[in-house]
C-alpha cells in the first residue's frame, strides 16, 4: 500500500509511516448544492475529490509523498438554498470543521497541508482559514481554488467561457468525464438561463442569491460540454497544482 494516496484506504500505521516534513496532505473541500436541472448535487464534491486525487498521484510519481483526506463535502451554500436540494453550513461551523480536520492532520506529524477548494461560495473562507490555521497550528496551510489557479489553462480549453462559472460548460464537461450518469443530457437546453445577471466586476464583492442571478440555477451554457473537454480540464488542473505543491518555496 506504499503507493496509495487516499487516507481512508490505509491503516493508521501506514499513514503514520508517511508523516514527515515533506509529505503533502490535501484536504478537498466542496459543497452539496443545486447545479441546475441537468446535474446532480454532488458536482463540487466529486470534482474537488478528483482533482485532489489526481494531484496527489502526480506528486507521488514525481517523488513527493502525498495523501488525500476524505472530502469536506458541505460548505457555504446559502446563496443556492432557494432552488432546493442544497445543504449548507454557516461560517462558524464551516471554519470549525476545517480547523478540526487540519488540526488532526498536524497532530499526526504532517507539516504541509493544502485546503483544495472546489466551490465558489467557499473561496474567501478558504483563504481566511488557511491564514488563520497557519498561525494557530504553526505549520504552513495553503488554500487554493483549483479553477482560479488554472485560469490560463482552462481558458485555452473552453469554448464559450473563460473559466468555471456554475453548472456550465466547464463543470458539465468535467462531470461527464468522471460521473457521466449524473448528467441529464435531455435537460441541457433547459438549463440555459433565460434571465442572467452578470456578477460584480473584478475587485468588488456584492452578495446576491443565485435566484437573483439566474432563473435556472445555472451561470453559463452547458450545451457545448463534452467528456473529452472535461478530461483535459481535470488533467490541466491537477498538473498545475502538482507543479506548485511540490515546490519547496511554497512551504518554506
Amino acid at each position: 500500500m506504499t503507493g496509495e494516496v487516499l487516507w481512508v484506504r490505509q491503516t493508521a500505521a501506514e499513514i503514520q509511516a508517511k508523516a514527515g516534513p515533506a509529505t503533502v496532505v490535501i484536504i478537498p473541500v466542496a459543497s452539496v448544492e443545486q447545479h441546475g436541472p441537468h446535474l446532480a448535487t454532488g458536482v463540487d464534491m466529486w470534482l474537488a475529490s478528483t482533482v485532489a486525487e489526481r494531484t496527489a498521484r502526480k506528486l507521488r510519481v514525481g517523488g513527493t509523498t502525498a495523501l488525500v483526506t476524505p472530502c469536506i463535502w458541505s460548505g457555504l451554500a446559502e446563496h443556492h438554498m432557494p432552488f432546493g436540494g442544497t445543504l449548507t453550513l454557516d461560517a462558524e461551523a464551516f471554519a470549525a470543521v476545517l480547523g478540526g480536520i487540519a488540526r488532526s492532520v498536524a497532530r499526526h506529524g504532517f507539516r504541509r497541508i493544502c485546503l483544495l477548494n472546489g466551490h465558489g461560495g467557499n473561496v474567501e473562507a478558504i483563504q481566511t482559514a488557511a491564514a488563520e490555521l497557519t498561525r494557530k497550528l504553526g505549520v504552513p496551510v495553503v488554500g487554493v481554488t483549483y479553477w482560479l489557479a488554472n485560469a490560463d489553462t482552462f481558458g485555452a480549453i473552453l469554448e464559450t467561457q473563460a473559466n468555471v462559472q456554475h453548472a456550465c460548460e466547464a463543470e458539465t464537461s468535467m462531470i461527464m468525464a468522471v460521473q457521466p450518469d449524473c448528467v441529464r443530457q435531455d435537460r441541457l437546453a433547459q438549463a440555459v438561463p433565460k434571465r442572467a445577471r452578470p456578477p460584480a466586476p473584478p475587485g468588488f464583492k456584492r452578495y446576491r442569491g443565485f435566484i437573483e442571478m439566474t432563473d435556472t440555477g445555472v451561470i453559463g451554457d452547458p450545451r457545448s460540454a463534452t467528456a473529452e473537454k472535461g478530461e483535459r480540464l481535470l488533467e490541466a488542473a491537477s498538473s498545475r497544482l502538482a507543479d506548485e505543491l511540490r515546490r519547496a518555496e511554497l512551504w518554506d
